[in-house]
């Protein structure tokens, strides 16, 4: 299934949704529209139990060169003149929805990954880079000090210090930059991007829907609170599963030497 809009694409097949930001001559830059379609695909994606992997990408050159301050006449809200925090906030609703949804989700990062656009990469669960991306922070040299959730998500990335000197000094980076710091997980030439994504997203779909749900939340949740707590996640989610056919049909895979076969 493809689905066209005026400023994404929505690819779905075999459990993988593609979305790719498709404003190539604007560098998919950020605006009010492309916001909205974003947020609405994302949270139909969020509920969507075919859906089972999600992959974040850019059309042309650059995977996203943050907002486009041309439409937004400069504002620091991506696009689009917010009036109040609760609109800004909904308009920062991306990054929320792609940590949050329980499909895993992979940015492949092909081109040039700036301002909120890095904020949406560092949402993610996963990061792949063309050896010819291109990254900056971008915030502090557009007069702003940051969105989309980026002051809390880089840190935990690549550690305070580093995410200090990124989002500060704001200069640009390469991929190779970006693997050392743990930004990127990889980084490949760019026209083996495409077999590395697929790798990756053939490996997941392989993977209990389910398990994969648990451990993104037990990753999310551990951030923010204790040792004990999380155990006490861990325990819950791992009684759920015991419970559940995915594990049932995991052990009897096993033991016949052949790959699980899920449910969707």
């Amino acid at each position: 299934m493809s689905q066209e809009l005026s400023t994404i694409r929505r690819e779905q097949a075999d459990g993988v949704v593609r979305i790719t930001l498709d404003r190539p001559a604007q560098l998919n830059a950020i605006t009010g529209v492309m916001l909205d379609e974003l947020i609405a695909t994302l949270e139909q994606c969020a509920a969507d139990p075919e859906t089972r992997v999600l992959v974040l990408t850019g059309a042309g050159r650059a995977f996203c060169a943050g907002g486009d301050l041309h439409s937004s006449g400069g504002s620091a809200n991506e696009g689009r003149i917010e009036t109040s925090v609760a609109s800004s906030r909904r308009a920062l609703r991306v990054s929320e929805l792609l940590r949050s949804m329980p499909q895993p989700v992979i940015a492949v990062i092909n081109g040039a990954c700036a301002g909120a656009g890095l904020s949406w990469a560092c949402a993610a669960d996963l990061r792949v880079a063309a050896d010819t991306a291109v990254f900056v922070t971008a915030f502090t040299a557009a007069g702003v000090g940051g969105d989309h959730g980026v002051s809390w998500l880089l840190p935990r990335i690549v550690g305070l210090g580093r995410a200090a000197e990124l989002l500060l000094l704001s200069e640009r980076f390469s991929a190779q930059r970006a693997a050392e710091l743990g930004l990127v997980s990889a980084v490949v030439p760019a026209e083996q991007l495409a077999e590395l994504s697929e790798r990756w997203t053939s490996r997941l779909l392989s993977l209990a829907p389910g398990a994969l749900a648990s451990m993104k939340a037990n990753l999310r949740e551990g951030q923010s609170i204790s040792f004990a707590e999380s155990l006490d996640r861990e325990a819950e989610r791992l009684i759920h599963a015991f419970r559940h056919p995915d594990s049932v049909e995991a052990a009897q895979a096993f033991f016949e030497g052949r790959p699980p076969r899920f449910a969707r």
